[in-house]
């Protein structure tokens, strides 16, 4: 996926902020009036961002943004982490989630099959491959360009043993997020779930 030179420019801000902290700049993405900054602890680490460390880059990334001024126009700027159940849209986010359970919506409507979920067994940069959770464990490999939507699927529990019964797959979204709206110099609401944008 390309970013527009707006993008580019923003990421070149925070990722040094979100470098500083021990984080990674997980997704950028700007919907309309929003630019949403979704930030996450490096590959392989245990937990997830904390709050005090979400509000502490909210902060920063803030300041940085009024400093520097990289978006043109009103705009809600929202800080979050990714929560348990994220979204995939880009190779990186595939490849860092290897292992995991995840569920794809192809964008084909007309497709005898649309939804596929399974564990995400591999990536590279055009394709995923998900083993479904069928009685032949089958492979499918699916392009990113026919993918919809895509996410992790969050399961309790150790995972069932094949053939296995008893363990139920429970999911959750709920994501770690900073709800303090802060006031910008451009007169958008600093927020990490609030897209109101002020009169």
């Amino acid at each position: 996926m390309t970013e527009s030179p707006v993008l580019l420019r923003v990421r070149e801000l925070i990722e040094p902020i979100t470098s500083d902290l021990d984080l990674d700049l997980y997704d950028l993405e700007q919907r309309g009036g929003t630019l949403r900054i979704t930030i996450d602890t490096p590959p392989g680490s245990e937990g997830g961002v904390d709050m005090d460390k979400l509000a502490l880059a909210t902060r920063l990334i803030s300041r940085e943004m009024d400093h520097q001024d990289p978006m043109p126009g009103r705009y809600t700027l929202e800080v979050t982490s990714p929560g348990v159940e994220r979204t995939l849209r880009t190779p990186a986010h595939f490849q860092r989630e290897i292992g995991k359970t995840v569920n794809v919506r192809l964008a084909d409507t007309t497709a005898d099959q649309r939804r596929f979920e399974g564990v995400l067994v591999s990536a590279d940069e055009s394709t995923a491959t998900v083993r479904l959770d069928d009685a032949e464990l089958t492979e499918q490999v699916i392009a990113f360009a026919d993918i919809d939507r895509a996410r992790t699927v969050f399961v309790w529990g150790p995972q069932p043993k094949p053939g296995g019964k008893g363990a139920s797959k429970q999911k959750q979204s709920k994501s770690n997020q900073n709800k303090s709206p802060q006031p910008s110099k451009s007169g958008a609401q600093h927020s990490s779930d609030s897209k109101k944008e002020p009169s």
